[in-house]
């Protein structure tokens, strides 16, 4: 099912709909401010389960996930005085922070060493159905392992599309993935460069 958006003013009513969705278990490739992702809601086993086997990707390699706002990314993160200065004047934006976790966030999705990986997306789409699901969302990109990104929902794998359980289609996305910077120990390290300016990293 394919489910048209607006990217400026996302219609309530629809991304409710979205909502519904992802509260039932649903696997859904929606919008972002990088690229096409493919999410679903972190405190259902059966979406988390259903995004592993569709990745192929090993339950040890947890995946990233979408906060609201900054108070979210405190209740599922330890955020130190440092790493919020940072979050405030980067976030929303294409980069993906990686932090120590808290107890909140589910076993699935932290790493061996307890940390995070954590987005809040310059997507009006992405932010207001993490806002009404009223917690985070999973994102990895939309694509098969070793596939390029989707920059928009006509690039969509047709397998992959019929393994999801909708498609929100907001538009032409940038089309590279965020860039992954570690805070852990209020350290600065770059894991993977992507989107976004790192120029602010020495």
């Amino acid at each position: 099912m394919q489910l048209k958006i607006n990217p400026e003013n996302p219609q309530l009513r629809l991304v409710r709909q979205v909502v519904e969705c992802l509260k039932q278990g649903g696997v859904i490739i929606y919008p972002t401010d990088t690229t096409y992702g493919l999410g679903c809601d972190i405190f259902n086993p059966k979406g988390v389960k259903k995004i592993y086997q569709i990745k192929q990707r090993d339950a040890r390699k947890p995946f990233s996930f979408i906060c609201r706002d900054l108070t979210e990314v405190a209740t599922y993160a330890q955020v130190s005085n440092f790493a919020f200065r940072l979050l405030k004047r980067y976030l929303p934006g294409p980069y993906t922070f990686v932090l120590e976790a808290t107890k909140a966030v589910p076993d699935s999705l932290t790493t061996r060493q307890k940390t995070v990986g954590i987005r809040i997306p310059d997507n009006a789409i992405s932010q207001l159905i993490v806002t009404e699901l009223g917690h985070p969302l999973i994102t990895t990109s939309a694509n098969f392992s070793g596939d390029g990104v989707i920059q928009s929902p006509e690039t969509i794998d047709d397998q992959l599309e019929r393994m999801v359980d909708m498609v929100v289609d907001g538009g032409v996305s940038l089309g590279h993935e965020s860039s992954i910077v570690s805070l852990i120990d209020d350290r600065i390290e770059i894991l993977r460069q992507g989107a976004g300016d790192l120029s602010w990293i020495d």
